[in-house]
């Protein structure tokens, strides 16, 4: 059986494929395409399933959608005669969206891959979340929570899984929670109005409120209500998002918290308007901690399940999780590597597999390394006149490496698969050694090209994990695709500076050898050197674009940027001396 899974027209577009239960490749758009949070068809992304797995459209046995195209017309229609005279303006844009792409996306896909109708299905936005969250997580009875902006209708559901001893899977979506009350519209509107990009922006938010004090938590709790039953609304006086294409925020919303940034204008916290952002971060983030991990205990008490599987962008909110993890009741924590809309396109081909042939579970290999491979470097730097060294095999570039960082260069990691989802796992990352904090300035400035209140992830081997950060055995779960915020250990943080945020927290990535071998070597080999086998991992991309995919993107930000060494494969690119001292000595 194949299955292929695609998302698109939203936004981080992707396509999945499944062969015979069991994930193959799986890529967004945006890797291939270059273009960030790209929400076109999929069409390089499903070209790359296909090669991957040497198969032509008329082989796949199924195409599935993350979400039914209709139920969302249908919410857009009710929401603006609901809105009437109010949505005049939004709603021809919402309908030249829904008529140009979605609503037709049969027939695209149809027409791309030239399949038959027959062979295309759909499921429920939040059912393919919770199959992404549930049938990729090493259990086999658990609890589901998804959250994210909105699908069709639902923006919140409640619900169980469980896989019985033949195979056959069960997944239930038993509560939701409809738009427009939305716990994700909540944090990107927050994020709207602190001046940063939604849907992508929200990182931000999480870093800035780190900097801030709950000061306006009435006011956030005034605006996301608790309701009798035990979920919540929004009071609608504050948004603008379900009546308008171009501000999510109401009038009212910026009496209550003040003007809203520029998105051109740099957050400065030592004055009085710095801080009150910060301050408006920080309420909004404690007011979704607190709502969610709510939520989550009631989810406990209902189902009496040990283990809970989460999914859905709101998932990506590390300091949430980590909340949730420590207060809900649930032992164990699962987030996937893409629990967003990208993740989903896996979650769709899934969720067809199991409950619409129902086909038996099978394991799916726990890792998140199902993109394209790089290719090489060493010709491009060849002729660009930049030193390269083929080095004899994996132990001797991880000496070099090793012996780089502990000099304080800063390396551009390149190996196999590329990662699924937004984060870097050490397959596409820039690496630093973590305890100097003018590196992490270094980082913001010369290489990430970002607000320098952004933080950096450690990683570390799942083995040392404790001795640094404040993880019980679940913790480290999470922090197997950077899912938690933990807090470093107070002893620790001097020498931790670089990777650990204002409040003595991090987003820490505990790796087992078993998923990520050369990069677990390589923090053994750091740790030999200097007791602390912990690196500052970061994606390897620029400000504004995609984590690199291909060999050609790693040098193209290489070349751009100051990063001091290339390593891809075997291969260990360097700058030119007088160059590297350049770039150090304007760093300084």
């Amino acid at each position: 059986m194949r299955i292929l899974g695609i998302s698109a027209h939203y936004h981080d577009s992707a396509a999945a494929l499944v062969v015979d239960g069991i994930p193959v490749c799986a890529v967004q758009e945006e890797r291939l395409s270059r273009r960030k949070n790209d929400a076109a068809f999929p069409i390089a992304a499903i070209d790359f399933c296909l090669e991957e797995a040497n198969l032509s459209p008329e082989d796949l046995d199924a195409v599935v959608f993350y979400e039914k195209p209709m139920l969302k017309l249908e919410r857009v229609l009710t929401m603006a005669l609901r809105g009437f005279p109010r949505t005049s303006r939004s709603f021809p844009r919402a309908m030249r969206n829904l008529l140009g792409e979605k609503l037709w996306i049969k027939g695209i896909i149809a027409s791309h891959l030239g399949i038959p109708g027959r062979k295309i299905l759909f499921t429920e936005h939040h059912q393919a979340h919770a199959a992404t969250a549930f049938f990729t997580a090493p259990t086999r009875r658990a609890a589901v929570l998804t959250a994210d902006g909105v699908g069709e209708w639902a923006t919140f559901s409640m619900g169980r899984g469980e896989i019985e001893s033949d195979g056959s899977a069960d997944l239930r979506l038993l509560r939701e929670v409809r738009f427009p009350h939305s716990l994700g519209m909540l944090y990107s509107t927050f994020t709207a109005f602190l001046g940063f990009p939604v849907n992508e922006g929200e990182y931000k938010v999480m870093g800035l409120a780190a900097y801030g004090e709950p000061r306006y938590l009435d006011e956030v709790r005034r605006v996301l209500r608790r309701t009798g039953d035990g979920a919540f609304a929004l009071d609608l006086d504050y948004f603008d998002f379900h009546l308008s294409a171009s501000r999510s925020f109401s009038r009212k919303f910026v009496e209550v918290f003040g003007p809203p940034r520029d998105a051109w204008e740099p957050i400065d916290l030592e004055s009085e308007d710095g801080r009150r952002l910060a301050d408006v971060a920080s309420s909004v983030q404690r007011v979704l901690e607190e709502t969610l991990v709510d939520l989550a205990r009631r989810l406990h008490e209902e189902t009496g399940l040990e283990d809970l599987c989460l999914g859905g962008g709101v998932a990506l909110n590390g300091c949430a999780n980590a909340r949730i993890l420590r207060e809900s009741g649930f032992s164990r924590v699962f987030v996937p590597s893409a629990p967003g809309d990208a993740g989903c396109a896996l979650g769709a081909a899934l969720c067809v597999d199991r409950l619409h042939f129902r086909r038996p579970h099978r394991e799916v290999p726990d890792h998140p390394f199902w993109g394209p491979m790089p290719g090489e470097v060493a010709d491009i730097a060849r002729e660009d006149g930049l030193p390269v060294d083929c080095l004899r095999d994996d132990a001797e570039v991880i000496r070099r490496v090793a012996d780089e960082l502990c000099r304080g260069r800063i390396v551009g990691w390149v190996e196999g698969r590329c990662e699924f989802g937004p984060r870097a796992l050490g397959h596409r990352s820039i690496l630093a050694a973590p305890s100097d904090a003018a590196i992490r300035d270094r980082l913001n400035r010369s290489i990430k090209f970002r607000e320098e209140f952004r933080p950096f992830a450690p990683a570390v081997p799942i083995e040392a994990a404790a001795r640094f950060f404040e993880l019980s055995p679940a913790a480290e779960r999470l922090g197997r695709f950077m899912s938690g915020v933990f807090p470093v250990r107070p002893d620790m943080r001097a020498r931790l500076a670089a990777v650990t945020h204002v409040d003595g927290t991090a987003r820490v990535q505990t790796v087992e050898r078993a998923m990520a071998p050369r990069f677990h070597a390589l923090l053994e080999e750091v740790g030999k050197r200097t007791g602390i086998p912990v690196l500052l991992n970061t994606s390897f991309n620029l400000a504004g674009e995609p984590i690199v995919n291909r060999a050609v993107e790693a040098y193209s930000t290489f070349r751009r940027s100051g990063i001091d060494l290339l390593v891809c494969g075997l291969d260990v690119v360097s700058k030119r001396r007088e160059a590297i001292g350049a770039t150090q000595e304007a760093v300084a």
